[in-house]
């Protein structure tokens, strides 16, 4: 099992930055996959970027070129740098781990980290 926890959400004006981290209680080394999903009021929960154990990333069209997924092993946390923010991007963004049992993926969520952006 793991406990995740995300910071670094908040208010900001479009065009804006903001750095999400999401601190993981175990270590992430053997973790299969992480990602960032974010859900918008009324709207279903998306994928927004990933990462897997070996640093493969994957991203949703609308956030390429302007968001980057990153993990730091060493201090057990993933991290989703986003830039040139929009006001679209305003939604509740929820950190995923994927662990592996044998041929099981089971899913561990954060309890989400809201992001704002102004126009």
């Amino acid at each position: 099992q793991v406990q995740l926890v995300e910071s670094g959400g908040g208010l900001v004006q479009a065009g804006g930055s903001l750095r999400l981290s999401c601190a993981a209680s175990r270590s992430i080394f053997s973790i299969y996959a992480m990602g960032w999903y974010r859900q918008a009021p009324g709207k279903q929960r998306d994928l927004v970027a990933n990462i897997t154990s070996g640093g493969s990333t994957n991203y949703e069209d609308s956030v390429k070129g302007r968001f980057a997924i990153s993990r730091d092993n060493a201090k057990n946390t993933m991290y989703l740098q986003m830039n040139s923010l929009k006001p679209e991007d305003t939604a509740v963004y929820y950190c995923n781990a994927q662990l592996k049992f044998g041929f099981i993926l089971r899913d561990y969520w954060g309890q989400g980290t809201h992001v704002t952006v102004s126009s």
